[in-house]
């Protein structure tokens, strides 16, 4: 099985541990917030892994050149701008719309990686990532109780824009984070991944650190204050980034964001046989759709 696979399972595996513990600070800060504790608690642990990585292969750091710190730095913000817009539209009475439409992450990072890095996908592939995101669609409408003819008639509202804004928004961040660890072009892509990581965590961290800082000082103070939840964040986070990032250095990014909805399964398996929550026919419809893309990506890709 090749690395890019495992790596990428483990990566939404984690994700959703973060996810599941950022639900814990809820009461205690904004989204904003939560997902800064995201990257400012994650820097230390992404710094380690990388000095360990340098340690063991005894490699030297990579150079920064201005076109890796262009890729790192438009990925970063794009990634930051990304929860901005999704955070964003629950002010909006029918958010649940433009969150179906940030689905399009996949197939947006596809459309990327061919222009941005040229990237070819195969006609199974292509596929794959098509029937997967047919089944996401079917699980948010599913979760959010829409109808197929208002997700359609949707088409043009702020909310959609928004949604679909967010998801290019990611599909740039995954696609600049791959072109940035590529153009360092150094020989272990473990430690090149692991470069691009600290130097992305960084930038965001920075930029959110400032931002908040002016607008939102409240969400600084919680940050620390709430620094025991937070680290354990900053942890599953650095963890599931390690995976992304080395997944992305190996493979395609769409190829990488396609499987990587495999956790979507581990969510529904979580509902389901752990908080015992009820589903209906469209989800299972919807996970069913998620876990043949899944496969045929893995095998016919």
């Amino acid at each position: 099985m090749p690395l890019w696979i495992p790596l990428t399972i483990a990566a939404a595996f984690l994700q959703n541990l973060r996810s599941s513990l950022q639900k814990k600070l809820t009461g205690e800060m904004s989204a904003l917030g939560a997902t800064y504790v995201r990257f400012a608690y994650g820097v230390p642990v992404a710094a380690a892994y990388l000095v360990l990585l340098i340690a063991i292969t005894g490699a030297a750091l990579p150079d920064a050149h201005p076109v890796f710190l262009l890729y790192a730095t438009v990925g970063g913000l794009a990634q930051i701008w990304g929860t901005v817009l999704l955070v964003a539209l629950f002010a909006y009475r029918n958010f649940a719309v433009g969150t179906t439409y940030s689905k399009t992450e996949t197939i947006q990072t596809a459309l990327f990686g061919i222009v941005v890095l040229g990237d070819h996908l195969s006609v199974g592939a292509f596929t794959a990532i098509l029937i997967s995101l047919a089944g996401v669609v079917a699980i948010s409408i599913a979760q959010s109780h829409l109808t197929l003819l208002t997700f359609w008639r949707s088409l043009g509202e702020r909310p959609t824009l928004m949604g679909i804004g967010s998801g290019a928004c990611y599909g740039i961040a995954a696609v600049c984070y791959r072109a940035a660890s590529l153009s360092l072009e150094h020989p272990d892509f473990l430690v090149s991944a692991g470069y691009t990581l600290i130097v992305v965590l960084l930038i965001q961290t920075v930029a959110m650190t400032a931002w908040l800082r002016l607008r939102h000082p409240q969400e600084l103070a919680a940050s620390f204050r709430t620094w025991k939840v937070s680290s354990l964040v900053g942890l599953a986070g650095a963890l599931a980034s390690m995976g992304w990032f080395t997944a992305m250095t190996i493979q395609n990014a769409a190829y990488v964001r396609a499987l990587g909805q495999i956790e979507l399964v581990f969510a529904f398996a979580s509902s389901r046989f752990l908080f015992k929550e009820k589903t209906n026919a469209l989800e299972l419809a919807g996970i069913a759709l998620v876990i043949a893309g899944i496969l045929l990506l893995i095998f016919y890709r």
